[in-house]
Order: structure tokens, then sequence, then C-alpha cells
């Protein structure tokens, strides 16, 4: 597939998630954290289970089950606690350090080594996502909010190490349906013991739902997974900057926010970091292709 497609495949669903948190704050019922994440992934899975009817092979269902606990339970669980804590923009900024935690881990874990300019392109985006969130105005430090946020980022950051790393040979559709759907089942027994009875739904919380099902859900992780397959996990971490800036955009299109020269000069770095990241990705194919 063309490296451009791969890319766009890889930046659309940062874009598309940096309205969760708006969506969260303004159109889902308070407090239910739980029944939001289950809600977002489970019907989501199940229906993408059944459209395909790709039965897993037995060697792959515990690799399956660790994936989905730690690429979905525990990160939509902490996600939704986080954005219903501590305001978009900050909640994605935490969960957006995955790039570095990425880098941490893959060292810890798998002895893996990162060249310089691709720490320096996460640490540029990092700080670039910073500026903007920081230099406008005051924010509040949630303690849970922040353990939660933190806890999402590093549960997805390790799940896709290991999604790299373990190469299931499942297709993506079913891949990604086995995922919502194990990660949702997984979380339903702990919403139905700690968040029943469940709020009366109005319209625009229904609504909500479904938004976060079918465009947070299923169009943004059909794409993920598949970049994933054909970028590293570091490389395709960094997108994950988009989100915060996209949180940001639509908190000032629709939350009567401001934009600062601070503001658009860290969306710039944002955007210069993952270009740095990408020239090393297309520098290193051209290489290849010149060897051979």
């Amino acid at each position: 597939m063309n490296r451009a497609w791969i890319l766009l495949m890889a930046a659309l669903p940062p874009a598309i998630w940096g309205s969760t948190y708006l969506v969260t704050s303004e159109f889902l019922p308070a407090d239910k954290p739980l029944t939001a994440a289950v809600l977002r992934i489970l019907p989501v899975g199940l229906l993408l289970v059944l459209f395909n009817r790709h039965w897993p092979r037995p060697e792959q269902w515990l690799k399956l089950l660790v994936l989905s606990l730690l690429c979905m339970s525990l990160l939509h669980w902490p996600l939704f606690v986080s954005a219903y804590r501590l305001p978009g923009g900050l909640a994605a900024l935490l969960i957006c350090a995955q790039p570095l935690i990425v880098l941490v881990l893959g060292y810890l874990l798998f002895q893996q080594r990162s060249s310089g300019r691709i720490l320096l392109a996460s640490l540029i985006g990092f700080a670039g996502v910073a500026l903007v969130l920081v230099s406008p105005s005051r924010l509040a430090w949630d303690t849970l909010g922040i353990l939660a946020a933190a806890l999402a980022a590093c549960s997805m950051a390790l799940g896709t190490l290991l999604i790299r790393r373990w190469q299931l040979d499942i297709p993506v559709w079913a891949f990604t349906g086995w995922q919502l759907l194990l990660g949702g089942l997984l979380l339903l027994p702990f919403m139905l013991w700690f968040e029943l009875p469940l709020p009366n739904l109005q319209a625009k919380h229904v609504g909500g739902y479904l938004y976060l099902a079918v465009l947070g859900t299923l169009i943004p992780y059909l794409l993920w997974f598949r970049a994933m397959r054909s970028l590293e996990p570091v490389l395709i971490s960094l997108f994950l900057l988009l989100s915060p800036l996209s949180a940001l955009t639509l908190g000032y299109l629709f939350l009567d926010q401001t934009l600062t020269l601070w503001q658009l000069a860290g969306a710039l770095t944002v955007f210069a970091g993952i270009v740095l990241s990408q020239y090393q990705a297309r520098s290193r194919a051209v290489l290849t292709t010149t060897k051979s």
C-alpha cells in the first residue's frame, strides 16, 4: 500500500479520538466512565465479529485476550475517568505521552533501541503539546484523573509493542472486532457492579454513545490497526500527538475557548516532531530500496 495512505490512516484516528473529551463532557451522562467504555466498544466489537465470522486459532486466544485487556479494557475505562475529571486537552496530553513510554518499555522489556532522531522527534512533539495546553490558562490537576490518564497511556503503549511483536495472523477486521468484544466483556461485570442503575438516557446521551461507537471507535480502530501493521510502534504512537490538538480545536470551535500565538507555535512544533520522525522512516525505506 502507498505510504501516504498508511500515514493518513495513522493520522486520522487520533484526530477523531480528540473529540472524545468534548462528547464526554457535553453529551454523556455524568460520572459513568465504565458505562461509556462498555457502550463504546462492546456493541461494535460484537457486530464486527458476527460480520467476519473469523474464529482465532487455539494458540492465539491467550495473546488476543492480553491485547484486548491492554488496548481496550485498561485503555477505555481510565480514559473516560480522565475525560470526566480533567479538561479534554490536558487528559489528551497525558495520554499522548505514549511515544515516550513505548521507547522506554521497548528498551526495558525487549531491548529495542530507537535512534536519537526518533527520541528527539518524540520530545519535540510532546513539548509542542505541552506548550499548546499549559500556556493559555490554569489547568485543573485532579490526582485521580492524572493517574487514570497515565494508566491508559502505559497500557496502550505496552499493547502497541506486543501487537507488533506477536504479529497475530488475523485479518484486520476480525482482529479489531475480537479486541473490542473481549475488551468490552472484561469491563461488563464491573459496569454492572459499580454503575447500576443505569441513567435515564436522553436523546443527546444516545447520540453521544452512537457517535463514540461508530465514528469514534469502529472507523478509527480499523484504520489504526491497519496502519500499525506497517509502521513501527514508536512511529505510529507519535501520531497520537494530534489528539490533544484536535481536542483543543474543538474546544475553540464549540466551547468558546481562545487560541493564542503560543498555542499556534505549539501546534507547529507538534507537526515538526511528526515530520521529523517520518523523515527518518522514509530515508531508511529509500536506502533499503537502493541497496536491493
